[in-house]
């Protein structure tokens, strides 16, 4: 069983910085795909941007740039560092653990970002 927790999310202006954590625990934490995914009010949940244990990344493309994911492995803990935010980037935003058939979600931070 893997337990993810967010944290960091909030509101912000436009143009402002965010970081948002995602504390996990688990047997299979240090292994798994860890990722970021939000869901705005009528979409579909997305990718934001993921990270394997080697620190292998990839990003959406409306982040990139913007964004950076990393992870630290003796924290079992996964970054999103969130610049120059926009009203677009307004959404909860989901923790993800994969491997495999093994999948886990966290319970989503909200992020708000005003004009």
């Amino acid at each position: 069983q893997v337990q993810l927790v967010e944290s960091g999310g909030g509101l912000v202006q436009a143009g402002g910085s965010l970081r948002l954590s995602c504390a996990a625990s688990g047997s299979i934490v240090s292994i798994c795909v860890l990722g970021w995914y939000r869901q705005a009010p009528g979409n579909q949940r997305e990718l934001v941007a993921d990270i394997r244990s080697a620190g292998v990344t990839n990003y959406e493309d409306s982040v990139k740039g913007r964004f950076t994911i990393s992870r630290d492995n003796a924290k079992n803990t996964v970054y999103l560092q969130m610049n120059s935010l926009k009203r677009e980037d307004t959404a909860v935003y989901y923790c993800r653990c994969n491997w495999g058939r093994y999948d886990y979600w966290g319970q989503g931070t909200q992020v708000t970002v005003s004009s």
